[in-house]
């Protein structure tokens, strides 16, 4: 880890933080406004510093993390998880969200999430709709 006073890029932080897993998809998503530091819209060369929040948005989900460390470098899951501290209001809310997601799978079917449909279930599937 590196911890100096200069910072390091935000999309570089991102990367070696795992939120992304290129750092291409990274800058992607700070240029397209995914990425707030300390609620402003930030460019990709931004340098992020110790105590710095981010807010990240990555499909229905976001993240506000305080960063705690600086590293340019990507390595382990367990010291990606050191280079920030989630809030607890995003902890909460995040788990909110992935409730009601697995509440929507029971209303939209069984099947969710198990592949392809069985040959028993495609004929199923015919003979309603003939008989609409």
């Amino acid at each position: 880890m590196n911890e100096n006073a200069r910072g390091v890029r935000v999309d570089k932080w991102l990367w070696a933080a795992r939120f992304y897993k290129t750092r291409s998809l990274a800058q992607t998503a700070v240029a397209g406004g995914k990425v707030r530091l300390n609620d402003d819209r930030v460019k990709v060369a931004k340098e992020v510093k110790i105590g710095d929040t981010l807010t990240i948005r990555i499909a229905e989900y976001e993240w506000i993390v305080a960063v705690t460390a600086l590293s340019e470098k990507r390595g382990s899951a367990e010291i990606a998880r050191t280079l920030y501290k989630e809030t607890d209001d995003s902890i909460a809310k995040r788990v909110a969200q992935i409730a009601d997601r697995r509440a929507q799978a029971g209303v939209w079917g069984e099947r969710e999430g198990k592949g392809r449909p069985t040959k028993r279930e495609r004929r199923e599937v015919e003979r309603f709709k003939r008989s609409e």
